[in-house]
């Protein structure tokens, strides 16, 4: 593939880690403004040349890096209604301040293949054995310019701190619902095996038609679909399973198609990212009504990508250091029987990357944290390609920790595809560099990078924010 070299053109700094990077116009504007949300509460945008605050949430948001600093909940979703100009909705996705529990587990987890207990783990006493609860709403700009919260969509309960989504709301211009994005609930490997059981809120792409009006503005506290009362899983439709973690979904127009990326974040071999056209997604009320009929709903039309038993293309391993030689791997299959149940049912990668690759115009990657589509002439070389950005490059010998931006495109006969590294020019000296955030505006002809100076939420004003530009 084509050597792509971009630059990076600083728009705004010292502002806390960006989790959302997204343009609207505001009622009564005329000019796309560029909002960045953050892990901790705040979302700003840019009335140049000066950023000003639309709405500070960070006393709603649970208190955060308590086990040293790093963290995987806070403020994790933004998403303005397609008619936002009009009606000024929009819609958050975090984690409530005051709801810490003890986690699922008393310790970590790690499956035996040769010790059926640790592939069968339940999640027993959901009510008190939990980490959070994570919050979806629905807010107005009301005329006065004051956000306002109008309703609360869902009330889920996660098990673990992490694997919560990022960037996890997103409106889909093929259907105008909002699209929501979770993870697995945590832990590693996916304890529960939530993310593949029907009934199961995490692991899922949901598709919430907003347009309904539930009259519950309070939902109760849930795990799974059927625990939700009718009217709110009459909203709701399930569009994908199998999902680890996930940075979000993109949407890409090609005449009248809209192509889907999908970045689902790996276990310890590899990043993947898919891309799908055509899908059918399941009601709520259809799954249900198949959980207590014992019916398996798993038909045509429904993405799977396959997790717990598949992490992108290759069945999930256990990797270990071999005892007898030093610098090499043991792997061993984790689940076997779900790689061979869903090896033919899932969704193949458009590209993967993968934590260790000795070749010299890839990388080791370590989290995938954005992917998004570029429809602009600005770059010619990327335009109609997905780009996308991993956290840190796995290099023995870099220090300070840089990140990587990189692209590949879908090929005509759907098989798995190379990628290539985007070459930047940006000096960032002495300080760290993750690339925690890809975001783009409207008409997908920009780009935006969040980049953050520390892996701790708990370490504030080390972000920047880019534009990607020739």
């Amino acid at each position: 593939m084509k050597k792509v070299k971009v630059r990076l053109r600083p728009i705004v700094s010292k502002i806390n880690l960006p989790t959302v990077l997204k343009t609207t116009i505001l009622p009564g504007d005329t000019t796309e403004r560029l909002f960045i949300a953050t892990q901790v509460g705040e979302i700003f945008y840019i009335a140049n040349p000066s950023l000003r605050t639309f709405l500070d949430i960070r006393s709603l948001i649970i208190k955060q890096g308590e086990s040293g600093g790093y963290d995987e909940r806070g403020l994790l979703g933004l998403a303005f209604h397609p008619q936002f100009f009009y009606n000024g909705l929009f819609y958050l996705h975090y984690s409530l301040a005051g709801t810490q529990g003890p986690g699922a587990l008393s310790e970590g987890f790690n499956p035996n293949p040769c010790d059926p207990k640790t592939l069968n783990l339940k999640w027993e006493n959901r009510e008190s054995q939990y980490d959070h609860i994570d919050t979806v709403e629905e807010w107005i700009l009301q005329s006065n310019g004051h956000p306002q919260k109008r309703r609360t969509l869902l009330n889920l309960r996660r098990p673990f701190m992490n694997h919560n989504g990022l960037n996890s709301l997103n409106f889909s211009p093929e259907t105008g619902k909002l699209v929501l994005t979770t993870g697995d609930g945590g832990s590693g490997y996916d304890p529960f095996n939530l993310s593949q059981d029907d009934m199961e809120i995490a692991g899922k792409i949901i598709e919430i038609d907003v347009s309904k009006n539930t009259f519950i503005i309070n939902p109760p506290v849930v795990t799974r679909f059927n625990e939700l009362p009718v009217p709110i899983q009459e909203t709701l439709a399930v569009m994908a399973k199998g999902v680890r973690n996930i940075p979000g979904i993109s949407f890409q127009q090609f005449y009248n198609q809209y192509f889907k990326y999908v970045g689902i974040v790996g276990q310890d071999l590899v990043e993947s990212i898919f891309s799908f056209v055509h899908y059918k997604p399941i009601p709520v009320p259809q799954l249900v009504k198949a959980s207590l009929m014992n019916m398996e709903q798993d038909p045509e039309g429904l993405i799977n990508f396959g997790w717990r038993g598949w992490e992108g293309a290759f069945p999930t391993s256990i990797i270990r250091n071999c005892t007898t030689t030093q610098g090499l791997d043991e792997k061993t299959m984790a689940y076997f029987d779900e790689a061979i149940k869903f090896s033919v049912r899932r969704l193949q990668p458009l590209t993967s990357y993968f934590h260790r690759d000795q070749r010299p115009d890839k990388f080791g990657g370590t989290a995938l944290t954005g992917v998004q589509a570029y429809m602009g002439n600005g770059i010619p070389d990327l335009t109609g390609r997905v780009v996308f950005t991993d956290l840190a490059r796995k290099e023995e010998s870099r220090s300070p920790v840089r990140g990587v931006l990189a692209y590949s495109r879908v090929r005509t006969d759907g098989k798995l595809n190379d990628y290539s590294v985007i070459e930047t020019d940006y000096n960032f000296g002495s300080q760290s560099s993750y690339y925690v955030n890809l975001g783009t505006n409207l008409d997908q002809t920009r780009l935006y990078l969040g980049v953050y100076g520390s892996m701790k939420v708990t370490d504030f004003n080390q972000g920047t924010v880019f534009e990607i530009v020739p």
